[in-house]
């Protein structure tokens, strides 16, 4: 892989501790921000330091103090995605309500999150440079869907316990209930056939079949009375 497919400057800093002087979290967001709208602009391959230096209004030094090159600060702007998903995430599963409703308010999240315009051009993005980077694409689905997906089985797991659900493979059950809300969403999302993200009706009537079809199959008796 050559500098310029990179982006690394080749009187760049190391990885491995470069980021000491890095210390200034608003001037991080700046590069970040800038970084945001170059990629979303121009994709990934066709985006360059010197794009991001000019969106972001500062020098190209000063981004080698906080990234390594352009694959780093993308897979920042990835982290900083997928911290305000899991943690809208986390949210869905806690406070009152039913199993039922528990599973509708992750469902939303899940289904607006990954459907949102900044989601789908990250996943195009890591879908397209996967062939020549195929440890940032691993990267990508173990630090955000598989995470995702074992928060979700935790939860599982707590509702089994409870007696509120009936599962025998939770991890098949967790990937289950996550296709279910993004059927007919994603995959015309992703291809570009739906240009714009759904709509919180669409989500909300996909989700809602997906609620009702988890637990015809996998609520308790005690569970499945509560949702008619």
């Amino acid at each position: 892989m050559n500098v310029k497919e990179t982006g690394l400057c080749p009187d760049a800093p190391e990885k491995t501790g470069r980021r000491i002087a890095g210390q200034d979290p608003v001037k991080r967001e700046q590069i970040l921000e800038g970084a945001k709208r170059v990629f979303t602009r121009l994709g990934f391959d066709a985006a360059s330091i010197n794009d991001i230096t000019r969106e972001a209004n500062v020098s190209k030094g000063t981004i080698y103090v906080y990234f390594a090159n352009k694959e780093d600060l993308f897979e920042a702007l990835i982290e900083r995605e997928r911290q305000s998903i899991f943690s809208d995430k986390d949210m869905a599963f806690t406070g009152d309500g039913s199993v039922g409703e528990k599973l509708k308010r992750y469902g939303m999240v899940l289904v607006r999150r990954t459907c949102s315009k900044h989601v789908i051009m990250a996943q195009r993005t890591v879908i397209a440079i996967s062939t020549r980077m195929p440890e940032m694409a691993r990267r990508f689905y173990e630090e955000g869907p598989r995470k995702g997906k074992e928060k979700m089985i935790a939860y599982l797991n707590a509702e089994i316990e409870a007696g509120n659900l009936v599962i025998d493979d939770v991890e098949h059950a967790a990937y289950q209930f996550s296709e279910l809300c993004l059927a007919g969403i994603f995959r015309p999302r992703i291809f570009g056939y739906m240009p714009e993200p759904p709509t919180d009706e669409e989500i909300e009537r996909s989700v809602s079949s997906a609620v009702g079809m988890f637990l015809s199959y996998y609520g308790s008796r005690r569970e499945r009375a509560k949702e008619t």
